[in-house]
């Protein structure tokens, strides 16, 4: 389903001068979803509107609700009342007060220009004060070529008639044409590493014990599971016994995905890029493990919650699990530092960008420090920096992407 621009509900504010809507009584099948503007007013973005049924509270990541859903522009809505479910999403972020959000609609619908899907996420950049690093790491990986990258969109978010600020409205990581583009059979994965506090079925943990969530196929035969396991069991006894003497590391690792991918971490020091969490995969079989697409940002350049991750020097990807031992293969090393010198240009200009992206949400900010005016606060353990304004929380993002970018220049 295609957003089209509905013609003016001029009906919906008492006056379109005052920039202030009245709310409407909550119906079934509503021909429109109220919006009240009137405290934190358009900032050039869209404003993404939900209802849930009987205005329900979003308490957990397994309920669904029964939701209706609608795109405001300036003073209408530029998008039909559209039906979802939605629910609760993320790990640690789950538990912040400014949450995020898996939505799922009844039909496909194409999002600002972005392809049809029915799976989307809202993420909510809680921990990270810039409200850029998510953003930054994916245009970095289109920069790059990766063959798949999430399209996001920033928007603003008003639940249940509430106001609940910034948001990064993006694509789901799952298999799909526009997404990730691999064979839906039951010899082709997509998986995720996952944490040790934190399993979702179906999952499978190897001999090294790496937890990983296999996203794809969706219905995962026990054949398949044995298959998926066996052959990463196979790639971690390659890397643990010297099995790269024996054959190439093309065999078994797509080198310039891992090279992106690897990079991408390395340079933004992500704290759960240590072969942690949110490190997607995917394989299909007769051929290699490729890394990618990235995802999970707001604990990197500089923002990381950990005192020994956070500054700018010294490497960190390559010292954990798979990542080690692949720096141990023959050559590896070598792509790595080539791919960085034949690239390095795109990781410098992403420093240069940071103004032009903070000028799309510079209106937003606003609205969103008032309503979650944390900018000082220390509380939450992903808001460890205190800053006396948002000018400062940027400038200490680019002095410290400046710093890496360095760091990295001179210990290749």
């Amino acid at each position: 389903m295609q957003l089209t621009r509905l013609i003016p509900f001029f009906f919906l504010c008492t006056s379109i001068a005052l920039n202030g809507c009245f709310w409407a009584e909550t119906e079934d099948n509503p021909e429109y979803l109220p919006m009240d503007d009137s405290e934190y007013p358009y900032a050039g973005i869209p404003r993404v509107v939900i209802e849930t049924e009987d205005y329900a509270r979003i308490r957990d990541r397994e309920t669904e609700h029964r939701s209706h859903f609608q795109i405001y522009g300036e003073s209408e809505p530029e998008s039909e009342v559209l039906s979802l479910n939605i629910r609760g999403r993320g790990n640690s972020s789950f538990k912040m007060p400014k949450f995020g959000m898996k939505l799922e609609f009844d039909e496909k619908v194409s999002l600002f220009g972005m392809p049809e899907n029915r799976d989307w996420a809202l993420i909510g950049n809680f921990g990270d004060k810039t409200h850029l690093r998510n953003y930054m790491a994916f245009r970095l990986s289109e920069w790059l070529g990766a063959s798949y990258t999430p399209k996001v969109h920033f928007v603003e978010l008003y639940l249940n008639r509430e106001y609940k600020g910034l948001y990064l409205l993006a694509e789901t990581i799952k298999v799909s044409k526009n997404r990730v583009n691999i064979p839906k059979n039951d010899s082709s994965f997509l998986f995720e590493k996952e944490g040790d506090k934190k399993y979702d079925d179906p999952y499978i943990v190897t001999q090294w014990n790496n937890i990983f969530h296999v996203k794809s196929p969706k219905n995962l035969s026990e054949s398949s599971k044995e298959m998926l396991l066996d052959h990463l069991n196979d790639f971690e006894y390659y890397l643990n016994n010297s099995g790269w003497k024996k054959s190439s590391a093309s065999k078994w690792l797509d080198i310039k995905a891992y090279a992106l991918f690897y990079w991408i971490q390395e340079y933004s020091k992500n704290e759960d890029g240590n072969f942690s969490r949110s490190i997607y995969m995917t394989w299909e079989k007769g051929g290699p493990i490729k890394f990618g697409p990235v995802w999970d940002f707001d604990l990197g350049f500089g923002n990381e919650s950990r005192d020994d991750v956070k500054p700018s020097s010294a490497w960190y990807i390559r010292n954990y699990n798979w990542n080690a031992k692949i720096f141990w293969i023959p050559d590896v090393k070598e792509q790595m530092t080539d791919y960085w010198n034949e690239n390095k240009e795109k990781f410098r200009a992403l420093i240069d960008s940071v103004p032009v992206y903070r000028a799309i949400i510079e209106k937003a900010l606003k609205n969103e420090y008032k309503r979650w005016p944390v900018i000082r606060n220390t509380e939450n353990w992903a808001l460890k920096d205190p800053y006396d304004s948002y000018d400062e929380a940027v400038e200490y993002m680019i002095q410290w992407m400046k710093e890496r970018y360095d760091w990295i220049e001179g210990h290749l």
